[in-house]
């Protein structure tokens, strides 16, 4: 499908929206980069997303992702049409399945509730590209690939990041999340990456598709190993942590999204060291 692809940037934010503040998008508007993605599943009225765009001038802001099982179509697409009249083009709607763990009786069926779903957004007058969606395998990436901008998948590594794009071709936006632990103490770091994936390694999407790009279940398992760690939660210097980014653009993403971890700490001063070790600005 030929369609106009929103322009994200090269890098940019991803956190959860329950951590996002005006002040730090405006900063990281400031630092040039070039999307700000709010994690989580935020609220079906997209009130965060407008007070962010309220405090900015440029930067794009999407969801990562709204959860299709508790965001109905239609109030989506009304919330949509109110950002993009009060801030044409800057607003990207991510939309996904979620996790069946999470979503209990309701989980049926999650292909043809997600097909469902966009043709509602469709019927509502949202343009496809103006979405895109959290695709992992190959007919939810075929799916991304037809039916909206492209694919923002979440806990990938670049191995992902290269099949993806050889299944959606040259003109889809891929646009994963990258995790990131800043500190050159290798134990410490780690710690912090294994209280990151203690829930995201229990999640059977992210564990199936970990085992399927370069991953063994012993790798995985126990907390896993400490090289498994280290290439899902790359810690080290400045340089360290952009070569993981570039990582991902050299193995076919458009765009990549970063998360400092711990979650909970400033981000600005890893953002702004980032900045300079990536040009951006």
């Amino acid at each position: 499908m030929s369609m106009s692809k929103p322009s994200l940037g090269n890098v940019g934010l991803w956190r959860g929206g329950g951590l996002l503040t005006p002040e730090i998008v405006v900063a990281a508007e400031r630092l040039g980069y070039g999307t700000v993605w709010i994690g989580g599943s935020p609220a079906t009225d997209l009130a965060i997303a407008e007070e962010l765009l309220d405090a900015t001038s440029e930067i794009k802001v999407a969801t990562g992702i709204v959860n299709i099982w508790t965001a109905p179509a239609t109030e989506i697409a009304a919330s949509f049409h109110r950002l993009e009249k009060t801030h044409p083009g800057r607003f990207i709607l991510g939309v996904g399945i979620g996790h069946r763990e999470n979503q209990g009786d309701v989980y049926q069926k999650p292909y043809s509730a997600l097909v469902g779903y966009l043709d509602v957004l469709d019927a509502e007058g949202v343009p496809a590209e103006r979405r895109m969606i959290s695709a992992l395998g190959p007919r939810t990436l075929r799916l991304a690939a037809e039916r909206s901008a492209g694919t923002h998948p979440y806990m990938t590594t670049p191995t992902h990041t290269r099949f993806a794009r050889e299944i959606v071709g040259p003109e889809v936006l891929i646009a994963p999340e990258q995790r990131l632990v800043p500190g050159i103490d290798a134990d410490a770091a780690r710690a912090v990456g294994r209280t990151f994936l203690s829930r995201y390694l229990s999640l059977s999407n992210y564990r199936r598709t970990l085992e399927q790009h370069g991953f063994t279940a012993s790798d995985l398992d126990d907390g896993a190993t400490d090289e498994a760690v280290d290439a899902l939660t790359p810690h080290g210097s400045a340089a360290d942590l952009a070569a993981a980014v570039r990582g991902h653009l050299d193995a076919g993403a458009d765009h990549v999204c970063v998360q400092v971890l711990p979650a909970r700490e400033d981000p600005i001063p890893t953002l702004e060291q980032l900045a300079v070790k990536l040009g951006l600005g």
